[in-house]
């Protein structure tokens, strides 16, 4: 759980078996975010698929709003590692960087592909700055596993190049996610980020025209 959801209320278990229940909370409320989307989410909703009692939930959240943050807490927490231990075991080199950054993202918003939109529809200002703060995380992240490959960029201000890329990389993420629903590209996750890869490295590997 990231700082934010602690200074919301929330204190993260420190028991195993207390750890465990939690997790079988945020499973089920995922779970009805998925199947109901946020019209159909309530806490009865999610004691309900959790197999617990309502009372269970509220003695750990102290409603919805807080339980919604925590689950949209944990995928971010998600996306932030999977990002980091991929670019942490790329090979050298720019395409191979920003390959294992297209696949981390493309991986995660894969796997909680039906939440995302609920998420974003649902979010409120402290869900939107915990949103922003991932968003920063993980591209810092690509901006500092590309440092060594930025020789291989032509453009005349490499490093600025290289946040442009990273910021239009996730926010054609973010939209696909956001807007999948309604318009679909036809593409699985997996190509989107091959042809995202082959996007960023064009634009990096193309000299700036006069």
């Amino acid at each position: 759980m990231s700082q934010q959801t602690v200074e919301q209320g929330f204190r993260p278990p420190q028991q195993a078996r207390s750890r465990a229940s939690l997790q079988k909370v945020l499973a089920a409320a995922e779970r009805v975010l998925a199947d109901g989307g946020i019209a159909e989410f309530t806490v009865a909703a999610v004691a309900e698929r959790a197999g617990l009692s309502v009372g269970a939930i509220y003695r750990r959240f102290s409603g919805k709003d807080q339980l919604l943050h925590a689950v949209k807490d944990q995928v971010l927490g998600q996306l932030e590692t999977s990002v980091s231990d991929a670019l942490r075991s790329s090979a050298p080199g720019l395409r191979e960087v920003f390959g294992a950054f297209t696949g981390a993202l493309a991986r995660t918003f894969a796997h909680h592909d039906r939440i995302f939109p609920e998420l974003l529809d649902g979010q409120r200002a402290e869900g939107r700055e915990r949103g922003l703060q991932a968003l920063a995380s993980i591209q810092q992240a690509l901006v500092e596993a590309a440092e060594p490959c930025l020789g291989e960029v032509r453009r005349p201000d490499r490093a600025p190049a290289v946040r442009m890329a990273a910021r239009t990389v996730i926010g054609s993420c973010v939209h696909r996610a956001a807007t999948s629903r309604f318009w679909s590209d036809g593409l699985s996750w997996t190509t989107w980020a091959t042809e995202t890869t082959e996007l960023a490295l064009a634009y990096l590997t193309s000299p700036e025209r006069g």
